[in-house]
């Protein structure tokens, strides 16, 4: 019954910094009951649960994140501010005042966070840097004009005024069952270097300790902004065309079918097709190529890519939520769902850390003092020190930062990748599996020779056509455009189904006509001597030949070739200098792979069914970590039995649902490119583990030793921190596919475009 009332719930989380920050999230929610499945996304500020709303109503969910001080709303409402935070009483120093306008409404934005960037110095971190610097700063002077004695209570409130908003969010975070945080310790620390008579340090650190948090923030602020601006590409308005005048609308109310223009420098509003004109279309800020792609009337467009010089009028073929634009921004932020392997293990280990260090901590305090007869003093300093050395949060930020980094960017590319386990996988693959068809080669082939047994040319054009109509893979849609361009039109058949790597079969004048291989053929036993010797000749010529069956009688052949993609030699080179072997598993005839792969300087395996391919991959995957390539529908198992499964951009959407990731400029050279980012992307994390392992080893010895104190402790902690996720975001500026050459333009660019456009305008 429990089972039958648990539905999956939404709300957008505000105020996570970092890898400790959505910890928090999780165990404040996790422990309620009729809670499982608890999903939370750091940079997508996303919290996904399955909830039993007879066991737990939505609002104490809400009620447990805002108790551990951060902002949650439900999906898709305006997002709400953090209350609970590190936030100084209102007014308490003067640059942090509210402005009227927010006095209002103090928990709500007035819009979505990211349509309303704000200064760090309005933030609550903000507000507490200000305000615990201008008490550090105050405390100092004192003893320049004050008594010693007088100047020493003046530091002391300095930290009780810092170190308050933190011990509120401490127990706020113990009551939740987290009594190891980084603002307990702090609050420990604090606390415990007053007692020992230290408290200049102590407002130190607690300053310090706030500019730390801040740093956080900013960072985790800028790689959110790299995601966010996927979404911006897409123009607020679109040109609709309504009854032969155009007006503005939303982008958002598009719907399928409907026409709009756009301008030359206007961004598209829409993935659609061209119903009229032609232009360059710059599609450089979706896919990331540079070179502007010719548009005539029947090609397709993006959103957000930008006309470059005359109007075209385009017919919508995929509402808002379904657009390019729309399933990138998806798939970066599911991505970040699909954790690495080494982000689960940090994770894991951070859980037994925490506590370990605090003991360790506890042992440096009283041993030392009780079995050697050394100073309470000077040994609680050190175990002070050390439970702020010992905090995790460098290296548990050290692989979600590096992963989203590259989401981001893989994301500017053209290189989708569905999370951190896909990104680690494709950094260690040793063998690349292409499909022919679609990958290899372009996809669109033409026929090029006829041969009629019975009729003439035209009635096996029809009949063929009528079998392969609607058809999705690219050989039946070649058939039907030779069909189209002939003036033949398409038989009406009744009852099409596909024959998996075979071909397709429909039903015309009751009787069962079927398109398919010469293996197909042979097993209906319509393949005699003489139709063998053609289909031989006609594949020695790398063409893939299909034969027209009527009630399993042969009526002709139809020859067809489609050539490689102009990049496809160079992929397989630049994946062996990268020391990756490369193969292609085909569903062709042996003596056309032959051709196409001698021809790209590649191992390949022919006429395999869906399945073959299934067993071809497993069979790699037994000694080998294995990426395979595709496009189609046939490729889906292969897909998802390889170790990551890659679909072309321009495949089907079977194909690029089962896929882990996608290659959205149809360039086979973007496969090194993600091998290379992914390669890129573990390095830099393994960079970060030894930043934050690295410092905090060092460290720990000199705090145990007594050569650093707690102000070294915390800028040691709040160091590792930075330094991590500006490492990582590094990231943000790594080129997959290194540093191309100038490309010959096609047209003025999309800025000169828009500059010619407004000089005609004006």
């Amino acid at each position: 019954m429990a089972a039958e009332s648990a539905a999956q719930r939404e709300w957008r989380v505000t105020g996570m910094d970092c890898g400790s920050c959505a910890a928090k999230v999780r165990g404040a929610v996790e422990r309620l009951p009729g809670v499982a499945d608890v999903d939370v996304a750091l940079m997508a500020e996303r919290l996904r649960l399955t909830l039993d709303e007879t066991r737990t109503s939505p609002e104490k969910i809400e009620t447990a994140v805002r108790g551990v001080g951060f902002g949650i709303a439900p999906k898709g409402a305006r997002p709400e501010k953090p209350k609970g935070g590190f936030v100084l009483p209102d007014g308490a120093f003067p640059a942090a005042a509210e402005t009227p306008e927010s006095d209002s409404d103090p928990d709500i934005d007035d819009g979505p966070a990211e349509d309303a960037p704000t200064s760090w110095m309005t933030t609550a971190k903000g507000r507490l840097v200000l305000g615990t610097g201008a008490l550090l700063a105050a405390a100092w002077a004192s003893r320049l004009v004050l008594p010693a004695e007088i100047a020493h209570w003046v530091f002391v409130l300095a930290t009780l005024v810092g170190i308050v908003p933190v011990a509120q969010r401490a127990f706020a975070m113990v009551r939740a069952g987290m009594p190891f945080t980084i603002e307990m310790l702090m609050t420990i620390a604090a606390c415990g270097a007053l007692v020992i008579g230290e408290p200049e340090e102590a407002a130190l650190v607690v300053f310090l300790f706030a500019v730390g948090e801040l740093l956080e923030g900013v960072s985790a602020g800028k790689a959110r902004d790299s995601i966010r601006a996927l979404s911006k590409l897409v123009p607020k308005t679109a040109r609709l065309e309504v009854g032969g005048k155009t007006r503005d609308v939303s982008a958002e109310t598009l719907q399928v079918g409907q026409v709009v223009q756009v301008r030359p420098g206007d961004r598209v509003p829409c993935d659609g097709e061209v119903i009229d004109g032609t232009s360059g279309v710059d599609e450089s800020p979706v896919t990331g190529e540079s070179v502007p792609s010719l548009k005539e009337p029947g090609a397709d467009v993006f959103a957000g890519s930008i006309n470059a010089e005359a109007l075209l009028r385009v017919r919508v073929t995929k509402a808002a939520e379904d657009n390019t634009i729309a399933r990138i921004v998806r798939l970066v932020e599911e991505a970040e769902s699909a954790r690495a392997p080494t982000e689960r293990f940090i994770d894991r280990f951070s859980r037994i850390y925490m506590p370990a260090v605090v003991g360790v901590a506890l042992l440096v305090a009283v041993v030392p003092p009780l079995a050697f007869g050394l100073a309470w003093g000077e040994w609680v300093y050190r175990a002070l020190a050390l439970l702020l050395i010992g905090c995790p949060c460098a290296l548990v930020i050290s692989v979600p930062a590096s992963i989203t980094s590259a989401l981001s960017t893989g994301a500017r590319n053209g290189l989708l990748m569905k999370g951190g386990a896909v990104i680690e996988a494709a950094a260690r693959t040793t063998h690349v599996a292409f499909d022919k068809t679609g990958t290899l080669t372009h996809g669109k082939p033409r026929v090029t020779d006829v041969w009629v047994l019975s009729g003439s040319e035209n009635d096996l054009m029809a009949l063929a056509a009528g079998v392969e109509s609607g058809a999705s893979h690219p050989l039946g849609q070649a058939i039907c455009a030779e069909a189209e361009r002939r003036g033949v039109g398409a038989a009406s058949a009744t009852g099409g189904r596909a024959l998996p790597g075979k071909g397709a079969e429909a039903s015309i004048d009751d009787v069962t006509v079927c398109v398919g291989s010469p293996r197909l053929a042979e097993e209906r036993c319509a393949l005699t001597e003489d139709l063998r010797t053609r289909v031989a000749a006609l594949e020695a010529d790398g063409k893939t030949v299909v034969m027209v069956l009527r009630d399993d009688v042969p009526q002709g052949l139809i020859a067809l070739r489609d050539e490689p993609r102009a990049d496809a030699a160079d992929a397989v080179t630049e994946l062996r200098n990268l020391g990756i072997s490369s193969i292609m598993l085909t569903g062709d005839n042996p003596r056309t792979a032959q051709a196409i792969a001698d021809g790209l300087g590649i191992e390949h395996r022919s006429e395999l069914m869906p399945e073959d391919k299934v067993t071809a991959i497993r069979d790699l995957t037994a000694d080998a970590r294995v990426m395979m390539i595709g496009d189609g529908i046939n490729d889906a198992p292969a897909l998802a039995a390889a170790h990551v499964g890659v679909a072309m951009g321009s495949g089907t959407d079977v194909a690029l649902e089962t896929a882990d990731a996608a290659i959205l400029r149809n360039r086979v050279t973007d496969v090194a490119g993600k091998v290379r980012l992914a390669r890129a992307t573990m390095s830099n994390i393994r960079q970060n583990i030894a930043i934050a392992l690295g410092l905090k080893a060092v460290f720990l010895v000199t705090t145990v030793l007594g050569l650093t104190g707690l102000w070294i402790a915390i800028l040691a902690d709040t160091g590792a921190t930075v330094l991590v996720t500006m490492n990582a975001l590094r990231l943000l500026f790594f080129r997959p596919a290194g540093t191309p050459e100038p490309p010959e333009r096609i047209g003025p660019t999309a800025d000169e475009a828009r500059s010619d456009h407004a000089a005609a305008t004006t």
